[in-house]
C-alpha cells in the first residue's frame, strides 16, 4: 500500500546516526543521500522493498512532529524489539510509554517498544509472534 514513508529533521547529520543504528538492527544499510533542487538534505533507507525517508522540510519551516502519529518498524523478533529500542536511546533517541515488552497479556502477545526520535517523531517497533509461524 505504501511506497514510503518520510519523516522531517532540523539536523540531517543527527538523525543520519539516529536511523543508521536504529535501522541497522532491522538490516537497514546506509541511506541514499539526496539533496534537491532547492537546496534540502534528504536521507532514504531501503530494505525489503520498502523505503524510509528523512528530509529537511522542503518548505523552509522547522521540522514539526505528527502528534497522534506513529510509524511502526515491523521486527523478526522479540529481541530485536529490544535492541531497536536499545539503539534508538543510545542514539539521542527518548523510550516512550510502557518499557519495551509484550502487551495484551495471552500468548501471542505482540512485543513492543516505543521511543522518539531526536526530532520527536514517534516510531514503535513491533513484533507479532503469531506472524512469524
Amino acid at each position: 500500500m505504501f511506497s514510503h514513508v518520510m519523516v522531517g529533521t532540523n539536523d540531517i547529520e543527527r538523525s543520519k546516526r539516529f536511523y543508521d543504528a536504529v535501522l541497522g538492527v532491522l538490516g537497514a544499510g546506509e541511506p541514499v543521500r539526496n539533496t534537491n533542487g532547492s537546496g534540502q538534505a534528504r536521507l532514504f533507507y531501503r530494505h525489503d522493498g520498502a523505503s524510509f525517508g528523512v528530509s529537511e522540510p522542503i518548505d523552509g519551516k522547522p521540522a514539526t512532529v505528527a502528534n497522534g502519529g506513529t510509524i511502526g518498524f515491523k521486527c523478526a523478533s522479540a529481541e530485536q524489539v529490544q535492541a531497536f529500542h536499545d539503539a534508538a536511546v543510545a542514539n539521542g533517541g527518548t523510550s516512550v510509554e510502557d518499557p519495551p515488552g509484550p502487551r495484551g497479556g495471552s500468548v501471542g502477545a505482540l512485543h513492543l517498544a516505543y521511543v522518539r526520535d531526536p526530532d520527536g517523531n514517534k516510531l514503535c517497533a513491533l513484533h507479532r509472534p503469531q506472524a512469524s509461524r
